[in-house]
Parts: structure tokens; sequence; C-alpha cells
């Protein structure tokens, strides 16, 4: 893909994964909207306009030099934390438990999405600026750690342990990528886990979950509902699947069929071949985001390749513990889809994202129309955080 270019693969892979989840929300919804909302094409119509909006804002980002992300490390933080904060306040708004959004005019945003890609833009650039103290010692090692675990903290209270998991587990990738030490990762990998551990445990209703995961069939009417009617989804769609619009279970048996749940609607109606399908343009989507991050690292760009690693592991992350939920290889856990699953805020922030890749790969174009002779990859040349 390298050989290729990746952008081209990075924008037909987003596109035809915006499309197809257009297509999948109308068809997940619209039972249910009709009978709720008396409108069957409410969330369509909505997803239509965030995805309107949303490549406005990825052509936007595609036109922002790296060099203000770069730059802007610090206010990026400031903005991160204060969203979380805010959210906490009375301006914040409660759905089933939990409060992760604050009222915007028409819509809510979800104040995690645009916090993750802030602080991994201020950890790139941390990691960049500051790669000899993170190498060398304890002081900078754990300084971005604190401010991960103030996110984190902050997050845990909405809650949303979902997106904690994704912000710790895409930070720890971009630390291991800088060629840390392997035993203080180890530490801070423990440190995680353990904190993760106590999470579940003193909070009764994920430990019920996660005991429910073990075998969700035998309280599947309660805590095993959500999981036992995405399994059945996937056992009707067998290979080719139902139909597309077909489904029985999105006509209220599986709840969040639109949102957390809809890969199992894709695999009822287009089976197992449908299903593949939606993990291939994933991969490639991934894949030709970790290649515009490995050749901007081979063109001794460290803050684009950094940041590069950061966002496509976010995207990564996401997507597949959104269908190990779906699938109950993991926990139920309230993930989108990434491009998928209706939802403006995650939505917009990704298309975001995907234009920084894009603007990451064009710069990099750029340096080597400019100088081919400096830029060109080396083979033995070090990547941005050095031999470990």
């Amino acid at each position: 893909m390298s050989d290729l270019r990746p952008l081209p693969w990075l924008l037909v892979s987003a596109v035809a994964l915006l499309v197809l989840g257009i297509i999948m929300i109308s068809s997940a919804s619209m039972d249910m909207a009709a009978e709720t909302l008396g409108n069957g094409y409410h969330y369509m119509i909505r997803q239509l306009l965030f995805a309107g909006l949303g490549c406005a804002f990825a052509i936007g980002a595609a036109n922002v030099p790296l060099a203000w992300w770069e730059r802007s490390g610090w206010l990026l933080l400031g903005i991160g934390l204060a969203v979380l904060v805010l959210v906490l306040t009375p301006l914040g708004h409660t759905v089933n438990g939990s409060t992760r959004w604050i009222p915007f005019g028409l819509f809510n945003v979800q104040v995690s999405e645009i916090a993750k890609l802030c602080l991994i833009a201020y950890l790139a650039g941390y990691v960049v600026r500051r790669r000899d103290e993170l190498m060398n010692s304890w002081s900078g090692f754990f300084r971005p750690i604190g401010v991960l675990c103030v996110a984190s903290f902050l997050l845990v209270i909405e809650p949303d342990f979902g997106a904690t998991v994704v912000l710790m587990a895409a930070a720890l990738g971009m630390i291991f990528l800088s060629g840390v030490r392997m035993s203080r990762l180890f530490l801070l990998i423990g440190f995680c886990l353990s904190m993760g551990a106590v999470l579940v445990v003193t909070q009764p209703y994920r430990l019920k979950r996660v005991v429910s995961y073990l075998d969700p069939w035998k309280d599947q009417f309660n805590s095993g509902y959500q999981l036992t009617q995405s399994l059945i989804a996937f056992g009707r769609g067998d290979w080719t699947g139902v139909g597309l619009g077909n489904s029985v279970q999105k006509l209220f048996y599986l709840p969040e069929a639109h949102t957390d749940f809809i890969f199992a609607i894709v695999a009822e109606e287009f089976g197992l071949l449908g299903s593949l399908l939606v993990l291939v343009l994933l991969a490639v989507l991934v894949i030709a985001g970790l290649v515009i991050a490995r050749n901007a690292e081979q063109a001794d760009m460290p803050f684009a390749a950094c940041f590069a690693y950061g966002i496509t592991l976010l995207i990564g992350l996401q997507s597949c513990i959104n269908i190990g939920v779906n699938t109950g290889l993991l926990p139920t856990k309230g993930l989108t889809l990434p491009l998928i699953s209706y939802g403006g805020s995650s939505l917009m922030v990704t298309c975001v994202s995907l234009g920084i890749l894009a603007r990451v790969e064009m710069e990099r174009l750029d340096k080597l129309e400019q100088t081919p002779a400096k830029v060109a990859p080396a083979p033995q040349r070090k990547s941005y955080g050095g031999a470990r």
C-alpha cells in the first residue's frame, strides 16, 4: 500500500463505510423511529446532516497545517480537560444514568470524542518535544501519564469507561512506539490493568456485565439480554443474511440497534459475507493510517508520525472493541463503530481525524517533492522514538 500511496485507500474506505453506515442506520432505526418519534427517517436524516458537517470539517482539518496542532498542544490539552469538567456541571445532559453530553442546539455533543482527539494531539507533541526526558527520567515519563490519569478520572465520573479504555490504550501505543524502555512500559501497563480491575470490581453494574459476558445465556432476559439478542442476530444472518431491511432483531428486540449494536444488524441482514466486507473496509482504513504514519516517520516528520499513529490507534481500537462487544468477545460497552454507528459527535470527530491523516500525507508528499534527496525513505533510519 505504501508504493500505491495510502491516501486514496484511506478516502475510498472511509467513504464506503460512511455510505454503508447511513444505509444501515436507516434500516436499523426506521421501525423504532416511526413508533417512538412518528418519523421513520428521523435518524437517517440526522445522520446525513452529521455526515455533511463531518465532510466539511474533514476538508477544513486537511487544510490546517500540522505546525498549528504541534504548537497548540497546551491549548488542546486545556480544551480537552475543560470539556470533561464542563459536562459534570449542570450543563451536562444525562441519558441512561451517564452524563456524557452537552446540549448544543439541535444535537448533543459527546465531550469524550473531542477530549480524546485533543489529548492525543497534546501527547504527540509531548513525546516529540520532551523525548529525552521521556526516555531518561521518571519525571518526564510520569508527567504525561499524570495528565492522562486526570482525564481518565473525569471520564470515569461521567461514567464513560469505554472511552477511558480507548484513550489509555491509544496512549500506551504511542508511548510504546516512542521507544520508551520496556520496563517502564510494563509498569504502566500493569498500573492501567490494576486500575481497570478496581473500577470493574467496585462498580456492581460493571461487574455484572463481566459476569454476564462469560455466560450471557444464564441470565438472557436481564444482564445478558443485549448480548444474547446480538448473537441471535448473527445466527439469523448465516452466510448471506436475510436481506436489507428484513432484520427481526431491530424490531425492539436488540437495544441500541442503530448505535452500539449496528454491526449485529449488518450481520443479520448481510450475513457473514457482509460482516467480512465491513471488517475489510475497516482494516484498509486502519492500515492506510498506519502507512501514512510510517511514511511520515521515514520522511523525518516526528510530530506528524506520532499524531497519525495516535489517531489511527483511536479508530482501530474503538472498532475492535465495538465489534468484540457485538460478537461476545468482550463485555458489553457503549462504544460506537466509527463511521457506521449513529452519532454526530463520533462521526464528526472521526471525519476530522481522517482529515488530519490526509494532511499528514499531503505535507509528506510536498516535502518529498521539494527535497527528494533528503527525505527519501532510508532503511536504517531510526523511528521518532529512537531505538529501545
